[in-house]
């Protein structure tokens, strides 16, 4: 299922799906209350948008974003 607003992929995230980013070597995770994108292959990791309060907070660092569940 293609997942297109933040608020769609974190409430996947937060019901327990695996959720991909661009790739399925890129998965979204929560840590406390955050929420990031971890590389599987070498656990790069980035935030899934940019920081809040900011004219980034609403735009997603990928392109794609799904879940096959």
């Amino acid at each position: 299922m293609k997942l297109d607003t933040i608020e769609k992929i974190k409430k996947a995230v937060d019901a327990g799906k695996t959720v991909f980013a661009d790739t399925k070597a890129y998965q979204v995770i929560k840590n406390k209350e955050n929420y990031y994108i971890v590389c599987t292959f070498n656990n790069y990791t980035v935030g899934l948008h940019g920081l809040e309060n900011t004219k980034y907070a609403d735009k997603l660092n990928g392109k794609a974003f799904w879940t096959e569940e």
